[in-house]
């Protein structure tokens, strides 16, 4: 037993111990008798404290215990040793390669001196001549929501008396002869991380399931305004991530063995399964283009910045963004014109005028489109490595007390938000600021096509749009048989889409090409064979297809 008689000793100690446990040679030479004695008290007390109960409650071994220096040099010593080598080994597999990868580029010099089938117009006209209310209409879509839920588990909440009230003064407005626009009297959901007062707004995660927030979001502002009706708080994966969420996993209505993917999962297979005409949705990377691709629908990526987002449970305020789910491009473009726009506590949002979507296919039909091979081309090789760096640091200082009070271990997927805020403490703010700047300039100067077109799953693109902000609308390219399907006659299909992807603030031409494809083709007005889906259907457990493992970070 080693006894520490006096206070220079001690301190001697905890120095040698520090640079004893991260030195291999210190460790060398600790063991071979080569230091003095308090080298062999540090060395001693190290060991012992690898077989004792330490000051954070638990066992730590060889492996973990160097690490616990490191971390007080960030204040994150409240993480267990168990969670210090699990950062560690993530941070050697994602942070250090990006950080070496950026090091190589030079995104600011020194000074920083460089730098139709429109199902919305269609009910809209059935309300004008009066051969339905909006009551009516809410009151189907209501219907079907509650029919087909238990299967997809899709819907969190409904907002039905909201609903009824909005309805009737829809309805009143109307009959005193006042057009709100095309959206007057339309039923839609919002995703659940967009706040409605007297309404719980979960963010799809156990950890705030009864939440109630007294703000009204912006975009809820807005779509109230132009007389829309709000019938349901739609999935949100739990915290904006994945499908996951606290009452289960959302399916795809096509095919009701697989899941939705993305967190905008509910807007997606609502959508899909026609339970309502549109919904709001959100994406910081991937969130709306991939459950938009599994489920068949068309669904709007806006430039960054052209609809606010006060109100929303933020994941990145330099990569958030809100769109439209709907069944064609026209309603998108018709629910686009009524969100966008200045709001005034969201200094990123913009007001920008875009161009009529529906003359430039006039144009196009006019002049043709000429079709050229086209890659954008950029250096930048660890671009999932930076969108990873800001979204992980940007949620993170969302959900630091989250994380600092233990409430990550509840999370409902541990393989997701947990692992990777740990992670992001990590982060060296130089070199992912360079390899960003890098990418948005080379991209700005390599755009040089009015529209791309390409798929809006492939993740290198998906990561890619995202970080410079560029629109993209998803459309359906058709459908092809699912593998060993249940029976010879199963109707369920997998749905086959493209991307059309423009410019920052070019919306309008993505929109116009997407709705002068569909005026040509009817994909996007097949529908998944939803009434085999009632709440009685048997979906076997676990499923027939396994699904592949999920892809992180599709948010």
């Amino acid at each position: 037993m080693y006894i520490v008689q006096d206070k220079t000793t001690l301190v001697a100690c905890v120095y040698y111990l520090v640079f004893a446990l991260m030195n291999d040679a210190f460790r060398r030479k600790i063991r071979s008798g080569g230091c003095g004695c308090a080298t062999q008290l540090a060395f001693a007390f190290a060991l012992q404290d690898s077989e004792n109960k330490g000051s954070y409650g638990e066992s730590f071994d060889q492996e973990a215990l160097p690490l616990k220096t490191a971390f007080e040099l960030f204040d994150a010593n409240f993480f267990s040793s168990k969670k210090m080598v699990e950062i560690t080994k993530g941070a050697k597999e994602l942070n250090v390669p990006t950080i070496r990868a950026n090091r190589k580029l030079v995104g600011s010099v020194n000074g920083g001196l460089n730098h139709h089938s429109p199902l919305i117009l269609e009910l809209g006209e059935l309300i004008k001549t009066k051969q339905v209310t909006s009551e009516e209409l809410t009151q189907i879509c209501l219907k079907r929501l509650k029919r087909y839920n238990p299967v997809l588990e899709a819907v969190i909440s409904y907002t039905e008396d909201l609903a009824y009230k909005q309805a009737k003064e829809a309805d009143d407005l109307f009959s005193r002869g006042v057009y709100l626009g095309p959206l007057h009297g339309i039923p839609y959901g919002l995703k659940d991380i967009i706040s409605v007062p007297q309404y719980k707004t979960t963010w799809g995660s156990k950890s705030f399931k009864d939440q109630v927030l007294d703000i009204e979001a912006w975009v809820y502002k807005r779509l109230k305004s132009a007389g829309a009706v709000l019938v349901a708080k739609l999935v949100s994966g739990s915290l904006a991530y994945d499908d996951i969420w606290f009452g289960g996993r959302t399916r795809n209505p096509w095919n009701i063995e697989e899941f939705s993917t993305g967190s905008s999962a509910g807007p997606a297979a609502c959508i899909s399964a026609g339970l309502v005409p549109f919904a709001i949705g959100s994406e910081t990377v991937g969130s709306m283009t991939l459950p938009a691709s599994r489920c068949g629908v068309t669904a709007l990526r806006p430039t960054f910045g052209l609809v606010g987002r006060t109100g929303v449970m933020s994941i990145s305020e330099s990569l958030d963004k809100l769109g439209p789910f709907c069944r064609s491009a026209t309603d998108c473009a018709i629910v686009l014109d009524s969100i966008m726009g200045k709001d005034p506590d969201d200094v990123s949002s913009r007001d920008i005028s875009l161009g009529d979507p529906f003359s430039v296919v006039q144009v196009l039909a006019s002049k043709g489109v000429n079709m050229v091979p086209f890659k954008l081309n950029y250096t930048v090789d660890s671009v999932q490595g930076i969108i990873s760096f800001t979204m992980d640091v940007d949620m993170l200082a969302h959900f630091d007390e989250w994380q600092r009070s233990g409430k990550d271990d509840d999370y409902e997927a541990q393989d997701q938000w947990p692992v990777e805020l740990r992670r992001a403490r990590f982060f060296p703010a130089v070199d992912y600021l360079q390899g960003k700047g890098k990418l948005m300039q080379e991209v700005r100067e390599s755009f040089k096509v009015d529209a791309m077109i390409g798929s809006p799953t492939e993740w290198e693109r998906v990561c890619m749009g995202n970080l410079v902000g560029m629109p993209v609308i998803v459309v359906q390219t058709g459908f092809t048989h699912i593998s060993n399907p249940p029976s010879s006659d199963c109707r369920r299909r997998k749905t086959t889409t493209t991307g059309i992807f423009a410019p920052p603030y070019h919306d309008h031409i993505a929109l116009a090409l997407a709705v002068a494809y569909q005026s040509e083709t009817n994909h996007h007005k097949q529908r998944p064979p939803v009434d085999e889906l009632g709440p009685n259907d048997s979906i076997p457990n676990p499923p027939i297809h396994i699904q592949p493992p999920r892809l992180l970070r599709f948010l």
